[in-house]
């Protein structure tokens, strides 16, 4: 029985995907369940699972074209896999074929360059397209390979096919400096697309202050064995930042508003946007109802929301929403900076670099460690006044922790 394999059903705010890669062709055999094709939107890259087992019969749309909700991209025969697997031994000629193909590294040898620490993703990808990821030009971390340059490179062709080319295209010529043109991602051109936004429709204004962290750290000593025994997650300071973020809204709920028109729309929950680097770009995951959430189970999410974004298993839903946004630049080594506001958010709290510094307290000059946090608000709605007293309000609960812990 033939099946359709159809685009997932897309939310309102995301109005096509693009064929990515197809990691199965007509007359493959294939399971239930089993990646067919990665579809890449404005935030996430979508796996599309086989419906059952079978044969993918034939395929309706290419890389590189554009899809919309429930459109047909494949068709599959269901229960075909042992049928099409005949034919294929009784034909000699492609088998001849296939090991100047298999003479390649079809998997990434140890200590070749970023093909150690692949996502799952990007590992399956490898071995179902025979990649040798010592060809592959990582643009990741420290020169990591990521999901995308695969992607890129296998639409780019075989590596087999490039390389007699190579000594002419690169002339050893004294000085040269090369140059690189590639097409941004859909979700970069997305990112790019908000920040300009952000910038043309928000009359966004910046504010600074400092908060001892002195008591944080000092809890963290204290009970963070217990509570990683406890709770199974370690004590970070996210949640301390989080919770802290959560009582400053309640008190200024302007913060917590966004501009729709002429109308400004107060939120009456707290859903906090994370923000997480991936090798993709900068995402936003969504702590739903932050405010009812207890430190364990903010520290699980975040954790959980990491995990989804090195192996590129964010969703949508994970995505979409948001009433106010945290990002933290100190873990990259940022001393000092100023947020963009996430329309159509209002305001971006920004955390940085704990360093120590000379501090003056009870007429002492101590060393404490010290941590710049801004606020970027949206001053057409949002006064002056207001975002300098919720980022006061923050350092007094930071400084004095068990605070939040009472809620005061």
């Amino acid at each position: 029985m033939s099946i359709e394999v159809k685009v997932p059903v897309l939310p309102e705010s995301v109005s096509d995907a693009t064929i990515a890669t197809w990691h199965k062709q007509p007359g493959d055999a294939v399971k239930r369940d089993e990646n067919l094709v990665d579809l890449e939107t404005d935030k996430v890259v979508l796996e599309v699972p086989s419906p059952a087992d079978g044969v993918l019969k034939e395929i309706r749309h290419q890389t590189g074209d554009t899809v919309n909700s429930q459109d047909v991209i494949a068709i599959l025969e269901e229960g075909a896999a042992a049928e099409a697997a005949k034919p294929a031994a009784d034909k000699p000629a492609p088998r001849a074929a296939a090991p100047a193909k298999a003479e390649a590294p079809a998997k990434p040898a140890a200590g070749k360059p970023g093909g150690d620490d692949l996502s799952p993703a990007g590992r399956r990808m490898v071995s179902e397209e025979n990649i040798d990821t010592s060809q592959v030009e990582g643009t990741g971390r420290s020169g990591r390979v990521t999901k995308e340059d695969l992607v890129n490179f296998s639409k780019g062709g075989q590596p087999q096919a490039a390389a007699p080319s190579a000594p002419a295209a690169r002339p050893a010529t004294p000085g040269a400096r090369p140059e690189e043109r590639v097409p941004m991602t859909r979700m970069r051109a997305r990112i790019a697309e908000r920040l300009m936004q952000s910038k043309n429709s928000i009359a966004m204004l910046t504010s600074f202050n400092e908060v001892n962290l002195s008591k944080v750290v000092q809890m963290r000593k204290q009970l963070g064995e217990q509570f990683e025994k406890v709770h199974g997650v370690k004590l970070g300071f996210m949640s301390f930042f989080v919770k802290a973020t959560c009582e400053a809204l309640k008190r200024h709920p302007v913060i917590n508003a966004s501009v729709d028109g002429n109308d400004i729309i107060y939120h009456g929950y707290q859903d906090v946007s994370i923000a997480v680097a991936t090798d993709r770009g900068l995402v936003t995951p969504i702590l739903r109802d932050a405010q009812d959430m207890g430190f364990a189970d903010i520290e699980k999410a975040i954790a959980n929301f990491a995990k989804k974004a090195r192996e590129g298993g964010l969703t949508l839903d994970d995505l979409q929403g948001g009433t106010f946004t945290i990002t933290n630049g100190g873990t990259f080594g940022s001393l000092f900076s100023t947020p963009i506001v996430n329309p159509p958010q209002s305001g971006i709290l920004g955390m940085h670099a704990i360093k120590e510094r000379a501090v003056v307290e009870n007429g002492q000059v101590v060393a404490a460690p010290m941590m710049y946090i801004a606020i970027s608000y949206d001053h057409r709605i949002v006064d002056g006044k207001d975002a300098v007293l919720f980022l006061v309000d923050i350092k007094n609960q930071l400084e004095n922790p068990h605070k939040m812990l009472l809620g005061i």
